[in-house]
């Protein structure tokens, strides 16, 4: 991940974390280094014996395999790391060298997903495990919260420490994951195809930024060929055929929480285009399970003079942009 690109990753994450926190537990998030100290180190690894480490921030956002550990020199009430990976990538996160105070109220969480502004992301209608099963508590059962493994290309942990000296390492490994699903694109710009292979699940591929999306290609179920029309091409109202395309566009992360742009419950070959002006942009592909289901998309960061002043596609501009 590219300089530029971390960094506004990391200030989106900062304009909701800096407004209501992160989750119950979080109530605030100590940014004294500055956000930028954050970008100075080049995280590449050369060769595959490598090990990449380096100290772990209160606020910071990992893109790299590798090790990283926390040591407090004041006490630390309300940190957080966000950890990414590449599309086709789950995250193994393993916790060693331990030195907190459970009893004291310290604590060492690792949530499977994302937490900000109170949503996560996935969210718990596009996520296959239940709300509680996402956590793990290092404190609660140290033999088995030691470690955690995501389901998707993000994972968090956040945690308190209150005793300087005392801290954590965190080892960091990508794992590769042959179907990808809900998905926090690292990039403004790019290509994708989500296949979901006879299950009932939802994904969504989130780009937290305001792009123009191109659908280039939708298979669903069993759609006959007169099912092309452009007549067919209904823009609401396909949550009732169990398989379709949702275009979302909002300023969180929570899919449920977002505004449907438009949906899709048609198979297609071709464009279909629309621009979302909004913090974060989304494609949802929504499965019964009857069926092999897939979506092809490009995506682009839209320039400031595109981003929508006025109703566009007959939908009214829902996202205020300056």
């Amino acid at each position: 991940m590219s300089v530029s690109l971390r960094a506004h990753i990391l200030l989106f994450l900062f304009s909701l974390t800096s407004r209501t926190g992160l989750s119950r537990y979080i109530e605030d998030i100590e940014t004294s280094d500055g956000l930028f100290s954050l970008l100075t180190v080049d995280q590449k690894r050369e060769t595959e014996d490598f090990i990449f480490r380096r100290p772990l921030r209160c606020l910071d956002m990992l893109a790299t395999e590798g090790q990283f550990t926390f040591v407090a020199s004041r006490p630390e009430l309300a940190c957080a790391v966000f950890i990414i990976g590449e599309p086709s990538e789950v995250i193994s996160l393993e916790l060693s060298s331990v030195s907190i105070d459970c009893s004291a109220g310290d604590f060492i969480k690792m949530f499977d997903g994302w937490v900000l502004k109170g949503e996560k992301f996935p969210s718990r209608q596009d996520h296959p495990l239940p709300l509680h099963q996402r956590y793990t508590d290092y404190c609660s059962s140290t033999a088995a919260g030691a470690s955690s493994r995501s389901s998707q290309n993000v994972a968090m942990v956040f945690f308190r420490i209150q005793n300087p000296e005392a801290g954590f390492t965190l080892t960091v490994k990508k794992l590769h994951n042959p179907f990808p699903c809900n998905i926090m694109s690292q990039s403004p710009e790019g290509s994708f195809t989500m296949v979901m292979p006879h299950q009932r699940r939802n994904c969504s591929f989130s780009i937290i930024y305001p792009v123009e999306i191109r659908l280039t290609e939708l298979s669903l179920g069993q759609a006959k060929s007169n099912e092309l029309s452009p007549q067919r091409q209904v823009w609401s109202g396909c949550s009732g055929s169990g398989d379709y395309v949702e275009l979302l566009g909002g300023n969180g992360v929570d899919t449920s929480k977002m505004f449907p742009v438009a949906d899709l419950c048609f198979s297609l070959t071709g464009l279909a285009q629309m621009k979302i002006g909004c913090d974060n942009s989304v494609v949802r592909l929504v499965s019964s399970g009857n069926y092999i289901n897939h979506v092809s998309f490009q995506y682009r960061l839209l320039e400031h003079h595109e981003l929508p002043k006025t109703p566009e596609n007959s939908l009214n501009n829902f996202c205020t942009v300056e």
